[in-house]
């Protein structure tokens, strides 16, 4: 039994064997079912061997039979091949033609720029040979209104830009030898010429009402002011003219000035007091009164030993004279008719003022039109200015000169000097030429002559003789006088000083930083205290007002030096020092451990 199983199983090996071989698929269920009950497999080949050949011989009768259909497959088929062809040949024959509208596109992108570059240079080559034709071509308006219009009119004025537009276009294109210059030049150059006179009359009748008297010059001046394009045109086409309406206006003004000031110091200086300081009005001379003849026959109700007060202007205090220097100082001008009509008189210093005052507003007034107006600046408008302004100025110092030199009223003659101060001052505020020269000459006057009027009042006190001075044991009038008059210069000084120290306040701010304000504060305070200590022997209060103010300066500019480098430490002994000095020990303890 066991070769008999053995056989079998062996056999059932081969058979897997054979299936293997034939491509049998062994996943078969049929025919895993049939290997695992050891059935006889050459019986399962042969069913379905006899299966196959009963399908493949009901297909061949069946292909048989469907042979037309087959036939008509066969010819469908080919026709789809051949539209399939077709399609292909047109696709391909498409795709040559998206090939070449590539390229086409390519050539009409390359024309559209070249066209487009031509379109530009083209509009550019047209707006400047419109622009060409517009600035070389003269219109019929602005002949007309050239030789026609009135000069002082709108479109005169509108027309003269225009032509002189044209006129340096033409000079810059004559420069280029363009050949359309020759066909407008000798239009062009008549018209200009004929602007040209119209234009130098015009100014020149202007220029000649300053002359007439009682004319507002400022009001001619505006008028040219809103015209100064006249001027300019006349410089850039023929200097000459330019030059001979220059020193026209330069001559009018000048002899119009000087006719005022003349006229207006002559008649300003009849209002002066008539019971100004003479030189019997010293601090040594005998205190009499100078009474009208009305009431110069002695009271026979009072002693003759009686000192009478003066009722004439104070010699020797200051009283309400310093409001012209503090309130009244750009009060309006004294005219001299309503003076006269109200009856009013005025000290030395009051009509000293108002003269300068007229003059710095005229030299402000001036200045200003003369560099809008003649289109000149830095030294320029300075020469220019002087050419105007110096007759006048001379004048003005030979009359004062005169005036002064009688002048024996010390507080006067010291408000004068402050007034030169404060009208530099105020010509400087409103950036115009200072005119040093002037302000220095005149000062020089005014020192003189106070120098001369304190020495008058020293040798006036050396020379009294006290033999012929009654005996009385009151307060000489002397002292008095003294007492009034160094008052009176002291509050003088004490405000300039004041005026001075803002002046400097002032200046300072002009500069950016911090450091270069203290160090330009210290090094003026340094210059006072240097010129006091070479001319002050004796310790003053101007001095160590100064002193004070040159110190403090200079210990904020080293804290603000060393801030930066040593803060807390600064800090430190800006907080102790006080404590230290008023011995605040409890109060240091906490800065101490």
């Amino acid at each position: 039994m066991n070769v008999t199983e053995n056989s079998k199983a062996n056999d059932g090996v081969d058979l897997m064997a054979k299936c293997s071989k034939l491509d049998l698929d062994l996943e078969d269920g049929m025919l895993r079912q049939k290997l695992e009950n050891q059935q006889d497999i050459r019986e399962y080949l042969s069913e379905i061997e006899g299966e196959l050949r009963k399908a493949e011989e009901f297909t061949v009768e069946d292909c048989i039979g469907q042979a037309d259909k087959i036939a008509d497959l066969a010819c469908e088929i080919d026709e789809c091949d051949g539209a399939l062809e077709s399609i292909e040949r047109m696709l391909v024959t498409f795709l040559d033609e998206l090939g070449t509208i590539s390229t086409d596109m390519q050539h009409l992108k390359q024309q559209s720029v070249e066209i487009n570059h031509q379109l530009h240079n083209r509009q550019r080559v047209r707006a400047e040979l419109s622009q060409f034709v517009d600035d070389m071509v003269v219109p019929h308006t602005m002949i007309k209104t050239i030789i026609e219009k009135e000069v002082n009119g709108s479109e005169f004025l509108e027309q003269l830009h225009e032509l002189q537009h044209k006129l340096q276009f033409i000079k810059t294109q004559q420069f280029k030898d363009a050949k359309s210059v020759g066909d407008v030049h000798d239009v062009v150059e008549n018209l200009k010429y004929k602007a040209m006179e119209k234009i130098r009359e015009w100014l020149l009748l202007k220029i000649s009402l300053f002359r007439k008297p009682l004319t507002n010059y400022q009001i001619t001046q505006n008028a040219l002011l809103k015209n100064r394009f006249f001027y300019e045109f006349l410089l850039a086409n023929d200097r000459q003219v330019a030059r001979e309406v220059k020193d026209e206006y330069v001559d009018t003004t000048s002899k119009m000035f000087f006719s005022y000031f003349k006229a207006y110091l002559s008649r300003l200086f009849k209002f002066q007091m008539t019971d100004s300081a003479t030189k019997f009005d010293l601090l040594g001379a005998e205190d009499v009164v100078k009474q009208p003849a009305i009431s110069a026959l002695p009271n026979l109700f009072m002693s003759g030993k009686h000192h009478q007060t003066r009722s004439r202007a104070t010699v020797f205090s200051l009283g309400h004279r310093q409001n012209v220097l503090l309130d009244d100082l750009l009060a309006p001008l004294i005219v001299p008719h309503v003076a006269q009509e109200n009856n009013e008189t005025f000290q030395f210093e009051s009509l000293f003022r108002s003269v300068q005052y007229a003059l710095v507003d005229h030299c402000s007034h001036e200045f200003l039109f003369i560099c809008d107006f003649f289109m000149v600046n830095d030294q320029s408008a300075v020469d220019l200015f002087t050419s105007v302004m110096g007759r006048s100025t001379n004048l003005i110092l030979k009359l004062l000169e005169e005036k002064i030199a009688v002048n024996f009223d010390a507080i006067s003659l010291f408000l004068c000097i402050c007034f030169c101060a404060k009208f530099r001052e105020l010509m400087i505020d409103r950036a115009v030429v200072p005119i040093d020269d002037y302000w220095d000459t005149l000062g020089r006057f005014l020192w003189s002559r106070l120098d001369a009027v304190m020495t008058a009042h020293n040798d006036s006190v050396r020379a009294i003789d006290v033999r012929k001075m009654p005996v009385d044991s009151r307060p000489h009038y002397v002292c008095r006088r003294y007492a009034e008059l160094t008052c009176s210069l002291l509050e003088i000084l004490s405000r300039q000083q004041a005026e001075i120290e803002g002046l400097l306040n002032r200046l300072a701010t002009q500069l950016k930083t911090k450091k270069e304000r203290l160090v330009f504060q210290i090094n003026n305070y340094d210059v006072v205290l240097t010129v006091l200590n070479e001319r002050v022997l004796s310790e003053s209060k101007e001095r160590g007002s100064f002193w004070e103010l040159q110190q403090t300066k200079m210990g904020t500019y080293v804290e603000e030096v060393l801030s930066p480098h040593f803060a807390p430490l600064v800090q430190f002994v800006n907080e102790c020092e006080p404590l230290v000095e008023q011995n605040h020990s409890q109060l240091l303890a906490r800065y101490t451990g």
